[in-house]
């Protein structure tokens, strides 16, 4: 932990301590300690303080109880010289500005100063998030159909900027909420929200875009809004502060974007917010935070590119956003599967050992490649295109993901043969160099260009495998000399991955994985599947299974712990035995994978 940051975040706690503390002795002067108060249309109380310590905050004594709560994760600031780890108090200092925030906001309610009316636009912010709505969208952000919500606090460089972030984060449908103040690059004092409306952008929940308010303090009505879906839609008891907190991290994707300079109570508010589980990127050279364990990935990071910050921020977050069917100008979908498309209505074909053609999955870092970009190389591809007939092709797809693994890129090429049958006037065969690729009249006269079969890759290849790949690049070759080198290249990854598979055996793994697929119809049906024993279908090899548990950890290919060895001739193992009978209801109990004359 930065001592930078521990030193901010501490100083703003106990700055907004003793502001919520003059607040609130002036309010109890003014209305009595027994005054009611509560935030509109909620029936949390201040969400943040009941959901962790089950406290319900009711009057103005009750707000004094929760201060002192507060009081108690305050912290010295580090000493100049002497150096500790400071992630704890940090942290707690991070809590603590929740709860003296929230009791500012609910004061600032209490004396009509909430919600807040912009004084140079006359917009005014919402304040706060009332549980009509949190219901009406809450569940959309657990249920998966809104991947996650962006905190933006501050102001970018300019007007233009903050546009471009804004609706990028709007394409893949990101509730995106609007706070705090910073300089622009002129050196005005503005925010997003400010920016925004000078842009004539429509702001609302209908758009995704809900300004809280223009101090960073109303970043907290973001962090209520997601505690209480902790409370509603998990579950969740008041007080149970362990739960909460990974219900956040693990279930309300959200992740803080940090515009402009940073100052004590926005590092103090960050702070707060990685408790919950919510990482913050900034655009400017703050000093960086990675794992920890308090978020799922980095807790503090920065991307001074904005082009490049809401796809970092997605990184950082964990975050997969993924579209259902590819941009492409005909239809798409499973039906159009068994297609064919004859010689007398093909417009042009690929590889089908007519011209040299082959398709290669490459593993990269998550910094080498650019997210859903498609490149074309070669000399004049348009006017080869058009003029029909036959072409070569390369199709090298690179992908990267935290979870990525070398043994998983022919999977997702075998995987390339069904992406592109299902777009109509597309047909595709065969894999690796023995690919035959075909475009129909009809698909070209719909639109249907070289770049599309980079996006359908693209696209398909991130839905099919989004537990496995963030990210995605394509590059299609048409020139027959670089596709011959490539292909070299290529051929050798493909021999080097049988020898990898063929030098796999049974004794070389700890674990076999299960298929249980036929289940549906077969209810005591569970195949194992070893290195060196398919499953009874054929269908699924090994690795297969392995990248299937991946992707779906509580699918139908489980793990299995072979355990202790019980017989190494006939191929029997104790954790083997103990899963097929819990698996399958106890109609077997035992398997020997060596022999067909006693349990095979």
């Amino acid at each position: 932990m930065s001592k930078l940051i521990a030193s901010a975040a501490i100083r703003a706690s106990h700055s907004l301590f003793k502001q919520a503390e003059e607040m609130l002795e002036k309010a109890i002067a003014e209305k009595g300690k027994d005054h009611i108060f509560e935030f509109p249309d909620t029936a949390f109380y201040l969400p943040q303080i009941y959901a962790l310590t089950a406290f319900p905050v009711k009057t103005l004594a009750d707000m004094k109880v929760a201060l002192e709560m507060a009081r108690e994760m305050l912290h010295d600031e580090p000493e100049e010289k002497l150096w500790k780890p400071y992630l704890g108090e940090a942290l707690d200092s991070g809590m603590a500005t929740l709860f003296c925030e929230e009791i500012i906001l609910a004061l600032r309610y209490l004396n009509g100063q909430e919600p807040v009316t912009d004084p140079e636009t006359g917009y005014v912010y919402n304040g706060f998030i009332t549980d009509t709505i949190q219901r009406n969208l809450g569940i959309q952000l657990v249920d998966g159909r809104m991947p996650g919500f962006a905190a933006i606090i501050g102001a970018a460089p300019d007007d233009d900027t903050a546009v471009k972030i804004v609706r990028e984060l709007q394409e893949k449908n990101i509730l995106t909420f609007l706070s705090g103040t910073a300089k622009d690059k002129s050196g005005k004092v503005t925010n997003v929200t400010q920016q925004l409306l000078r842009k004539n952008v429509e702001l609302g929940w209908d758009t995704y875009i809900v300004p809280l308010g223009p101090d960073t303090e109303h970043t907290l009505y973001a962090l209520d809004w997601s505690i209480r879906a902790s409370m509603i839609f998990g579950g969740n008891k008041p007080g149970d502060y362990k739960a909460h907190l990974k219900y956040t991290r693990d279930r309300v994707f959200a992740f803080a974007m940090v515009l402009g300079e940073l100052d004590d109570v926005k590092w103090s508010t960050g702070a707060g917010a990685i408790n919950m589980g919510y990482p913050a990127i900034a655009d400017t050279d703050v000093p960086v935070i990675h794992p920890t364990g308090v978020c799922t990935y980095e807790e503090v990071e920065k991307e001074l590119d904005h082009d490049k910050i809401v796809q970092r921020a997605f990184e950082v977050r964990g975050l997969k956003v993924t579209v259902e069917k590819p941009p492409i100008p005909v239809s798409y979908g499973p039906a159009f599967e068994g297609e064919r498309i004859r010689k007398e209505d093909m417009f042009i074909e690929f590889g089908g050992n007519r011209t040299p053609a082959f398709e290669w999955v490459r593993t990269k870092e998550l910094d080498e490649i650019e997210d859903g970009k498609v490149t074309i190389v070669g000399t004049d591809v348009e006017e080869r295109f058009k003029a029909g007939g036959q072409m070569p092709l390369a199709v090298v797809v690179d992908v990267a993901g935290r979870k990525m693994q070398k043994d998983f890129e022919s999977i997702i090429e075998r995987k390339f043969h069904h992406n592109i049958n299902e777009a109509q006037g597309l047909w595709h065969m065969g894999q690796r160099d023995i690919v035959w690729m075909r475009i129909s009249n009809q698909a070209y006269k719909d639109g249907v260009t070289l770049e599309h079969i980079g996006t359908i890759q693209a696209t398909m290849s991130k839905k099919r495998f989004n537990a496995i790949v963030d990210k995605v690049q394509v590059t299609l070759y048409f020139d027959e000399k670089d596709i011959l080198e490539l292909q070299d290249q290529a051929r050798a990854v493909y021999k080097e991955r049988d020898h990898r598979l063929g030098g796999l055996t049974d004794e070389s793994v700890d674990t076999y994985y299960s298929c249980l697929l036929c289940q549906s119809f077969a209810p005591s049906h569970v195949c194992v599947i070893s290195p060196e024993r398919l499953g009874l279908c054929g269908a699924y090899n090994w690795l297969d299974c392995k990248a299937a548990f991946e992707i779906d950890p509580t699918g139908g290919n489980q793990p299995i712990e072979k355990g202790e060895e019980l017989d190494a001739k006939q191929g029997r193992w104790a954790g083997v035995d103990e899963y097929l009978k819990s698996n399958s209801a106890g109609a077997v109990e035992s398997l020997n994978l060596y022999t067909i004359m006693d349990n095979p």
